[in-house]
């Protein structure tokens, strides 16, 4: 079937699931397995159930998101991370040996790659679990500590989420000036944020013990909590970035809530439980945590369709803009955007996300 005119999200879901449905054969799984939806954001996933209690996730890529190398790259960083003590998925290889499995779809104008992992039990962390910030933090700690010394293959590829590929002229999510429901007041205050967040990383750097290889979406939903054990899931966004760009991810859709400070100083605590984390280095996590904010108005912008994009909307962009005011005010100094950044404020957490 040739694909004559551009598919709607419905249409474009329907032969996704079909799509998945074919592509369990090639691993071995029945054709009867049930094959069911769990979520859409870059790609789809899908819990596979062969009905005698064994679970699986399917994930089809976006198409060209990814390349097959990228792909690759990250399955062979799960697996160093599985050797090195840090809980993350495990692949299934195909009948044919190979993880990634590159299946047609009917209606679809090119095939997708699909890769198989095997089910991770555990529960999504709660935004009022300090404890369990602690043990992000934790677990954030040792996953740079293994980066720092994992020799990568030579053809290791992955995103890099540099200022540039996050709110400049090569985003990887969009323009944050698409943001749903942005107005001139919210322009403004995100201008002078977007140019406040470059100058400050400028003066941070890029040192490989700063920026190095990131998982890039340690979201609540990304992580699963298994008695005192954090798995780490969905590594799709992996790439290089600034290392606390992790630990901003983690308040990712709720960073304007009271909760945030004194969950972000629990991944501190953590953090430093394992690994080293300088005053400097704690100071700016709050221009971390408005990189994220400001990409995610972007992602929102750019991913009207899915469900999670439509559940926050408008009012996400909205909401970013006291933020913005208070981050301009407290890191920008009295001249707002400055050449020297200012140095911010002892309790600046409370201050910015209290």
């Amino acid at each position: 079937m040739t694909v004559t005119a551009e598919l709607t999200h419905d249409e474009l879901l329907e032969r996704l699931q079909a799509l998945a449905e074919r592509a369990i054969k090639r691993f071995g799984l029945p054709g009867d397995a049930s094959v069911k939806l769990i979520n859409v954001s870059e790609n789809a996933t899908y819990r596979v159930d062969n009905g005698s209690g064994q679970k699986w996730a399917l994930r089809v890529h976006r198409e060209g998101y990814h390349s097959r190398t990228a792909i690759a790259s990250e399955l062979a960083w799960l697996s160093a991370l599985r050797e090195d003590g840090v809980a993350t998925p495990t692949a299934v290889r195909g009948l044919d040996g190979e993880y990634i499995q590159t299946v047609a779809g009917e209606g679809l104008p090119n095939p997708r790659n699909v890769v198989l992992f095997e089910w991770e039990n555990g529960a999504e962390p709660e935004r009022t679990d300090v404890a369990g910030f602690e043990l992000l933090g934790e677990t954030a700690a040792r996953m740079h500590a293994h980066v720092r010394k994992w020799r990568r293959p030579p053809w290791f590829e992955r995103h890099s989420w540099n200022f540039e590929t996050s709110l400049g002229d090569r985003p990887h999510w969009g323009y944050w000036k698409n943001g749903m429901g942005m107005t001139a007041e919210a322009m403004e205050a995100f201008s002078e944020t977007v140019a406040l967040i470059k100058n400050r990383l400028e003066a941070f750097g890029k040192s490989p013990d700063r920026f190095n290889l990131v998982h890039g979406d340690m979201r609540l939903a990304n992580l699963l909590m298994d008695g005192s054990k954090v798995k780490v899931i969905d590594f799709d966004d992996c790439g290089f970035s600034w290392l606390l760009y992790d630990c901003a991810t983690t308040v990712s859709f709720f960073e304007h809530t009271p909760e945030v400070p004194e969950l972000l100083n629990a991944w501190v605590r953590g953090y430093r439980r394992i690994g080293t984390l300088s005053p400097e280095e704690e100071s700016e996590i709050a221009t971390f945590v408005m990189l994220r904010r400001l990409l995610l108005v972007a992602w929102i912008g750019s991913h009207s369709e899915t469900e999670l994009a439509q559940s926050m909307g408008i009012s996400y962009t909205q909401e970013s803009i006291p933020l913005c005011e208070t981050y301009l005010s407290l890191y920008g100094g009295a001249g707002r955007v400055t050449a020297s950044p200012a140095e911010p404020k002892k309790g600046i957490l409370s201050r910015l996300f209290g």
